[in-house]
């Protein structure tokens, strides 16, 4: 990793390089890793579970998309400027792993492969628990804040190990926020459309407030960024703002395109109960059941 000069002592006064590709072999390897372990799961290990369903190839598109997200964000030029020089690109970088690459894995994992996790005795219960909608709130909005205290994000600074773990707490965090939006694991199972939108709607609202309290602030909140190397001409106060403003608007907008899918969804289905079963819903319980010839 290459550390800011000021978190050395001495301020940093160039910006020589910055396009420079800096390999990082952590997120390579683990990306190669995550992807590996998963198309083992849905080829061999699939094989060899009786119960297992149908694979389909767009859950492992979605699933690859993510894992190239998390590559795409920590593993190019994106991690190294949001690292060395600007707030508001180590904000796009967490935008991307928690809006972007969580709820693509959920969405490529099949059911099947969350269920043997759960056949092991005391993990089904104790899942139920972690998914319920208001134990999901409080964790996933405390993490988010305690990840982006001041403090917190100095030290992910200073330390490669644990801006990794950062990001690693990050994505999986992200991706139990999701749950309850896109989980279609029957044990475990997404909540109802209208409560979607309410959940969804209490989820943006602390992250709201920690984007103004970052926008709108009169000072720069994260020390290692005031005396970084002055990129593209952005201030350390114009650089906060921009970040501040990317946290609430590329959150909002794909909090409130899923508000607007699930309003949706409820009227389709509101609809279609008042005139019968559709063979499209049919086609989609053989589906889950792995009893479809496409």
């Amino acid at each position: 990793m290459v550390l800011l000069p000021i978190l050395h002592g001495a301020p940093a006064t160039t910006t020589a390089g910055w396009w420079h590709w800096h390999l990082h072999p952590d997120v390579w390897l683990f990306c190669i890793v995550l992807e590996a372990l998963y198309l083992y799961a849905v080829i061999w290990l699939r094989q060899s579970a009786s119960d297992a369903g149908r694979v389909k190839r767009r859950q492992v598109w979605l699933f690859s998309g993510g894992v190239f997200t998390i590559w795409l964000a920590a593993g190019t030029p994106i991690h190294d400027i949001g690292e060395q020089y600007l707030l508001s690109v180590h904000m796009l970088e967490h935008t991307m792993l928690t809006f972007v690459a969580a709820p693509l894995l959920l969405a490529g994992i099949p059911s099947w492969l969350w269920q043997v996790p759960l056949r092991v005795r005391g993990v089904l219960p104790a899942a139920r628990v972690l998914v319920h909608p208001i134990v999901i709130l409080f964790v996933v909005n405390m993490t988010f804040v305690v990840l982006h205290l001041p403090a917190v994000l100095d030290l992910s600074l200073r330390s490669e190990p644990f801006h990794f773990t950062w990001h690693a707490v990050l994505v999986a965090v992200s991706i139990l926020m999701w749950w309850p939006i896109l989980s279609d694991v029957p044990e475990l199972p997404r909540i109802s459309y209208p409560m979607q939108m309410a959940y969804l709607f209490v989820q943006s609202l602390i992250p709201m407030v920690v984007a103004s309290f970052i926008t709108f602030a009169d000072h720069a909140i994260y020390a290692p960024y005031v005396q970084a190397p002055r990129l593209w001409g952005l201030s350390p106060i114009a650089d906060q703002q921009i970040a501040g403003g990317l946290m609430k608007t590329f959150g909002a907008l794909v909090i409130w395109w899923f508000i607007g899918l699930a309003f949706f969804r409820w009227y389709r289905d509101s609809q279609a109960e008042e005139k019968g079963p559709r063979w499209s819903d049919v086609q989609e319980e053989l589906d889950q059941l792995g009893l479809s010839h496409r």
